[in-house]
């Protein structure tokens, strides 16, 4: 069982996440929270595995509690979901250790699979989204950036398909290989490329 917190400042869509989660099986709302002073007080009490993080709130925004709740609680994910004209948003979210972004225009199944990614250590975005963080983070960090290290010609495949927002399983189907194969590029590409997680890791080649 997934346990949830959802983070919003609108009650309305906060209803409509917890009737979405609660269509399925695996996925528990183990709580609600209108801003991040309130999230960072609920994750303290149910420790969920996942976190749906709204960015712009009253009080203590998305970004902080982000940064707040993973320095106290780094087994807890936390995804973020946003609309698409966060760019002053998006960057300063990842740097905080968001582990993923989606757009709230986002079909529902999509959503799911977001939060069963994000569980499962994986950092789930969309593309749409990428491409407005790393515009974001060009146009506030305007500077030369690291070449990538020597990759190979398979490493630079998979690389360019985490950068499009494929999932393992999807680059595995697209390159015919095991999952279990894609695991071990990526996690390759994350120490030859010194990055953290799945989400740096595709800013990066963007930016590249």
């Amino acid at each position: 069982m997934i346990r949830t917190l959802i983070v919003d400042d609108q009650q309305l869509v906060r209803a409509g996440l917890r009737l979405l989660c609660e269509t399925t099986a695996d996925i528990e709302v183990v709580g609600e929270a209108g801003d991040g002073h309130e999230a960072t007080r609920l994750v303290a009490r149910h420790t969920p595995d996942v976190v749906l993080m709204d960015l712009r709130m009253p009080g203590v925004d998305g970004i902080t509690a982000t940064a707040r709740i993973l320095a106290a609680y780094p087994g807890t994910r936390v995804l973020v979901l946003t609309t698409f004209d966060d760019d002053e948003h998006l960057y300063p979210a990842l740097a905080a250790g968001a582990h993923g972004f989606l757009g709230k225009d986002a079909p529902p199944e999509r959503l799911l699979d977001a939060i069963r990614r994000t569980a499962a250590g994986e950092s789930p975005f969309s593309a749409p989204v990428l491409r407005r963080l790393v515009r974001a983070a060009v146009d506030a960090h305007r500077r030369p950036t690291p070449a990538l290290p020597d990759l190979t010609d398979r490493e630079r495949d998979v690389l360019a398909l985490v950068a499009d927002g494929l999932s393992n399983a999807e680059i595995a189907e697209r390159l015919h290989v095991a999952v279990s194969t894609v695991k071990t590029h990526v996690a390759g590409l994350m120490t030859k490329t010194g990055t953290t997680n799945r989400v740096r890791l595709a800013l990066l080649a963007v930016r590249d």
